[in-house]
């Protein structure tokens, strides 16, 4: 169905009928409503009947997230900007469960229920002008009324989805900023839908809070803590989206390359033109690899450490990859590649969100260096796991020397401000040695050889087509996209 025509259809109707927000009705009474072509809604129904946004919750096997996290990546082929509502919701039951169970056992049963009419979906608001990531610079309000309800007032420069039917919400109590479940309704009132860059079927919105009520999630001034259990699991599907990107434009770029001529022959039977495909398919498999790894240590109590600190990672340097992938994949299609009927011009418009969301790159970063120096058993594990494949391949294992190196570098210094300005240097080379690991561990000799000789022995340029004489091309193409 992903795959589909009909999928296919539906996404250009939703990114050509940009969503419209209706603040009044025609006697001037506030709603608040968001108008949406029908296709977005075809999308969104198709998502949440087929349980991407509350598998695990409904089916808590081993492998759930595993599994799920294939669905999210296989519909976000459809849309990727329907994969937010979805997201926030699968990742705000966790975030109830530990903060306010009476609030989840009451709204559990409908944020995971496979039904579009029936179930709820969850937002989340926690940015203002002010201070953007910097979320403690919030300024919004909440007043205690009573029994654990407090008023909210103030405004969120960004606040996404808001047909939702809950919102977790950050906003200043007595005690500190704190995390709140608003239910929609009078009193949150949307000034504006933002024109953005790509996502363009999703409405994303500024909202301003006029007494509407929330009830607390966590404890009063723990609000971050809170909240950063959604966060860590939206984070997972901003890892999930960026792979997803990354496959996508690979086998664009393969399927066009197979049919197109150029200077009497096949663009695939071209040496540049091979390198060039090959080094996309390592791309996309190397995160491929990660991203479900990641997903797995979700579903594993015992796998906490690594989940914390492999989520942070890898959320960073895939989403970072997928913009300059997108256009080398764009370029490979050349001026077709421009056109919108290609699909191309939608990947490489929405491929920058991910890296955006939930923490752009220096907040990625700067994340994990601070759970390098805090959360002692998280590199440890990371490493750990990366360690599976010693002796397997020289270069991986001088590249672990030099990762483990660095982080004696990070606990040496005087706090993480000491090696700020190396961070996102140290984040890449952890990110590339768990793909490396998974790699050289899972993957046919040509993709593990084709990896640690560019991205790992230095033996790689600086764009995409510059692989070293004697990488396998073909198979990894392939491997890619069987012919």
């Amino acid at each position: 169905m992903a795959g589909s025509a009909e999928a296919l259809e539906h996404c250009r109707r939703a990114e050509r009928n940009v969503p419209i927000l209706r603040t009044h009705d025609r006697y001037g009474n506030r709603i608040d409503e968001v108008e949406l072509d029908p296709s977005w809604h075809a999308l969104l129904r198709g998502a949440v009947e087929r349980e991407v946004h509350s598998l695990p919750w409904r089916s808590p096997t081993p492998g759930a997230h595993v599994v799920r996290a294939a669905l999210f990546m296989l519909w976000g082929n459809a849309n990727a900007g329907v994969m937010c509502p979805v997201s926030m919701t699968y990742a705000a039951v966790p975030a109830l469960r530990d903060g306010a169970p009476e609030i989840a056992a009451e709204w559990e049963p409908r944020l995971t229920e496979p039904d579009y009419d029936a179930g709820a979906l969850a937002g989340m608001a926690m940015t203002e002008r002010q201070g953007g990531s910097d979320v403690r610079a919030n300024i919004t309000r909440a007043d205690p009324v009573g029994d654990g309800v407090y008023e909210l007032h103030g405004h969120k420069w960004f606040c996404s989805y808001p047909p939702c039917d809950v919102f977790l919400v950050l906003a200043q109590a007595p005690a500190g900023l704190s995390c709140f479940l608003v239910e929609r309704g009078p009193g949150m009132e949307f000034q504006r839908l933002k024109d953005k860059l790509g996502t363009r079927s999703l409405p994303s919105s500024e909202v301003e809070f006029h007494g509407i009520h929330g009830r607390l999630v966590g404890e009063e001034g723990r609000g971050v803590p809170a909240i950063i259990r959604m966060v860590n699991h939206t984070r997972l599907d901003c890892l999930l989206g960026g792979a997803t990107g990354l496959r996508r434009g690979t086998v664009e770029a393969i399927h066009h390359a197979r049919h197109r001529s150029a200077f009497g022959a096949l663009l695939i039977d071209q040496p540049a033109m091979r390198n060039v495909l090959a080094d996309l398919a390592i791309e996309s498999e190397a995160a491929t690899a990660a991203a479900l790894r990641v997903a797995r240590s979700y579903d594993d109590p015992e796998d906490g450490a690594f989940r914390r600190f492999a989520t942070a990672v890898m959320k960073y340097w895939v989403c970072k990859r997928a913009a300059p992938h997108a256009a080398e994949a764009l370029e490979c299609l050349g001026g077709n590649g421009f056109v919108e009927d290609s699909g191309l011009p939608l990947l490489y418009r929405d491929a920058p969100l991910n890296s955006i969301w939930e923490g752009s790159g220096n907040v990625a970063a700067l994340d994990v260096l601070r759970a390098m120096v805090k959360e002692p058993h998280g590199l440890p594990a990371f490493l750990a796991e990366c360690s599976l494949a010693a002796g397997a391949d020289a270069r991986l294992d001088a590249h672990l020397e030099r990762v483990r190196a660095a982080a004696t570098e990070v606990f040496a210094s005087e706090g993480v401000g000491g090696v700020q300005f190396q961070a996102r240097r140290i984040v890449e080379d952890l990110a590339v040695a768990l793909q490396g690991s998974l790699l050289v561990r899972t993957a046919p000799s040509a993709v593990a050889d084709g990896f640690c000789a560019s991205r790992l022995g230095g033996d790689g340029g600086r764009v995409y087509g510059t692989l070293p004489t004697g990488v396998d091309a073909g198979a990894i193409v392939d491997r890619a996209l069987p012919a």
